[in-house]
């Protein structure tokens, strides 16, 4: 899965990389992607307030599959 953007989050206290993929993308599993995002937190467990995290936005398939043709690409 190749992200299209990113967006910034800033942590709260206790949030954690299978929390924030559940709340983001409705699935935990995503935390994988997350963490590929932001290698260099990829030993943390639960997180302190105030860090910066950068959370890959995917295109789902049905939105792109509902674009007219032209505008796909874009």
């Amino acid at each position: 899965m190749t992200p299209v953007r990113y967006i910034d989050y800033i942590t709260r206290l206790g949030d954690s990389f299978d929390l924030l993929a559940l709340q983001a993308y409705n699935d935990e599993m995503m935390a994988s992607e997350i963490i590929k995002a932001n290698p260099d937190y990829s030993d943390v467990l639960i997180f302190e307030a105030n860090v910066k995290l950068r959370l890959p936005v995917f295109a789902s398939a049905t939105q792109t599959e509902s674009l007219a043709p032209w505008r796909r690409s874009q």
